[in-house]
């Protein structure tokens, strides 16, 4: 599929924003040898009337999602979770489908806080098989999925970025809840990470830019009546809106073309200059050096020129990628604890909003590491 308009407005106002020449379709590890890897232009466009940024070539979502790949571990992921059951628990739902739902966490999370409740999670690569509270359909919530149930709640949490037609999905949610009912879900404070320079920020997963202004307007064009937001940390802001038969203040949406294309830019410059650095110091570095993070993070700096024969192993916290490679890498999975001990050792660590803790976590492991 190519995306010859802008999601948003639906008008040909797309001007070339960025590439990255063949770049891995996966954002995650196999056990499949490095030559079958598979590699495609991410080429980014911005709208010229919003400043929306969006994935010009879409990919086979059986490609970009061709397994579950955990990324959602860690301290700061099981605080967002358990937060956003509590958001969602002060809207007392008890009958809610959840699009996505990974591990089964949240929807777990709030069948044990909501004794009368009932989930049933819609989810392409399930990791949990559900229980007698929790219904697992392994499905894509697309245009074709079909469910009779009476639900009062949908929920979702960082999965409306991942759609492929944003505007499409609201009013397949809009079509299949009733009057009154509400959407619950939370989403990446996208306009946060790019400023702070997160390199997760868009991705073949995440091929829009999905900002707050950009929901709040989608959401109100399509007979959502927003009911209650909280913003956790820097990381994600969550929602409650209702479905209404008409909406009667319209969200206003404004031109962030000039501010976004400079954000942008600045975005992959930095990122460039930061792989010039790194390979400066890991060349120099007698010791050890390893690499946080066997995902989208530790991907884009292979990509731009990190010289992977300097760095010995990817750690990351997923028990299910180690020992794995990285997609679009010759670099092999370690746990974090394969650095306790060492005398001289050093991690790249660059993981958006998880940077601070896992910083943490490593110095806990090892008070001697070095943090470049």
């Amino acid at each position: 599929m190519i995306r010859k308009e802008c999601l948003v407005t639906g008008k040909n106002s797309l001007e070339h924003l960025y590439t990255f020449k063949k770049f891995p379709v996966f954002i995650g590890c196999t056990d499949t040898p490095r030559s079958r890897d598979l590699r495609a232009d991410m080429i980014f466009d911005i709208c010229r009337d919003t400043g929306f940024i969006q994935l010009r070539k879409l990919l086979d979502p059986d490609l970009v999602y061709s397994s579950y790949h955990s990324e959602a571990v860690g301290g700061i992921w099981a605080q967002h979770h358990d937060q956003f059951c509590e958001f969602v628990q002060r809207f007392s739902p008890k009958k809610i489908i959840e699009i996505g739902g990974s591990n089964g966490y949240i929807a777990q999370k709030l069948t044990d806080l909501i004794p009368k409740s009932r989930v049933t999670m819609v989810e392409p690569n399930p990791a949990f098989d559900g229980n007698k509270k929790v219904k697992v359909i392994k499905a894509f919530f697309d245009a074709n999925f079909k469910l009779k149930g009476d639900f009062d709640t949908m929920i979702h949490s960082h999965v409306w970025e991942h759609l492929y037609d944003p505007v499409v999905a609201l009013s397949h949610m809009r079509d299949f809840l009733p009057v009154g009912a509400k959407l619950i879900f939370s989403i990446p404070n996208l306009r946060l990470w790019l400023k702070n320079k997160f390199p997760n920020t868009l991705n073949f997963e995440h091929t829009l830019y999905l900002t707050e202004e950009i929901a709040d307007f989608l959401l109100s064009r399509h007979q959502f009546r927003i009911l209650k937001k909280s913003y956790f940390q820097e990381h994600s802001i969550f929602y409650t809106a209702q479905k209404v038969n008409k909406t009667h203040h319209l969200a206003r949406l404004p031109n962030r073309y000039l501010e976004n294309k400079k954000e942008y830019l600045e975005f992959v410059s930095y990122y460039q200059d930061m792989v010039k650095k790194f390979n400066k110091k890991i060349t120099a570095f007698p010791d050890p050096v390893y690499l946080f993070g066997a995902h989208i993070f530790s991907q884009m700096f292979v990509e731009l020129g990190l010289k992977e024969k300097y760095i010995k192993a990817i750690l990351d916290d997923s028990q299910t990628k180690l020992g794995k490679r990285l997609y679009g890498s010759s670099l092999k999975v370690s746990a974090p604890q394969v650095i306790s001990g060492q005398k001289k050792v050093a991690v790249i660590l660059r993981a958006g909003a998880y940077t601070e803790s896992i910083r943490s976590r490593l110095l806990a492991i090892n008070p001697r590491v070095t943090i470049l």
